[in-house]
Parts: structure tokens; sequence; C-alpha cells
């Protein structure tokens, strides 16, 4: 069994900054990609950020040069540095990991129980 657990969301004004952190542990073998996922009040739930085993990392439209995923491997985590933040940002952010349990396991997807951030005008 994989646990994930997020930390650093809380309240911010606009154009300040937070940064997140989600730590993985339990029956870890390999991490493959990692992901930062958001659900605001009433809309559905958005990809903001993912990153590769190798590295290569992507975002949303509308957090790019805003926001930076980052991923510590010997660690088992991985980070969201989110910058001049806007009230559009405020959402419950979702840690997404795929995890192979063991060598001969295939990749399955965990999600932590979330981190509330909110951006206020």
């Amino acid at each position: 069994q994989v646990q994930l657990v997020e930390s650093g969301g809380g309240l911010v004004q606009v154009g300040g900054a937070l940064r997140l952190s989600c730590a993985a542990s339990g029956s870890i073998f390999r991490i493959n990609a990692m992901n930062w996922y958001r659900q605001a009040p009433g809309k559905q739930r958005e990809l903001v950020a993912g990153i590769t085993s190798g590295g290569s990392t992507n975002y949303v439209d509308s957090v790019k040069g805003r926001f930076t995923i980052s991923r510590d491997n010997a660690k088992n985590m991985v980070y969201l540095q989110m910058t001049s933040l806007k009230p559009e940002d405020t959402a419950v952010y979702y840690c997404n990991l795929y995890v192979r349990t063991t060598a001969w396991a295939t990749s399955r997807d965990y999600w932590g129980q979330g981190t509330q951030v909110t951006v206020s005008s």
C-alpha cells in the first residue's frame, strides 16, 4: 500500500507564493509520473502540472510561467512552487503519483487527500 501526504496549502494574498509538497510512503519500488491536480468549487478536477520520471514537465496554460513542478526521487516527493497567485488559483490541490510497488508490478495511480489553497484579493 502507498500513502500520499500533501502539505503547504493555506491562505495567501494575490501575488503571493506557496509551495506544496507531497510525500509518498509505503511499498514503493519506483515512482513514474507525478502530477498535481486541482479542483475548484463547482468545477471539474483539472491537471495543473506533471513531471515524468525523466524530469520532463508539462503545465496547463493558465499556470505556465508561474508554477514549477519538481521532484526528489530519493525522498519520494513532488513539489509545486506557485508564484504570482491569482484568485482563480483557489482550489483544493491533489497530488497524483503513478507507482510500481514491486519490480514485477504494473504502475497504478494513487491520490493524496488534498490541500486547500485560497488566494484572497
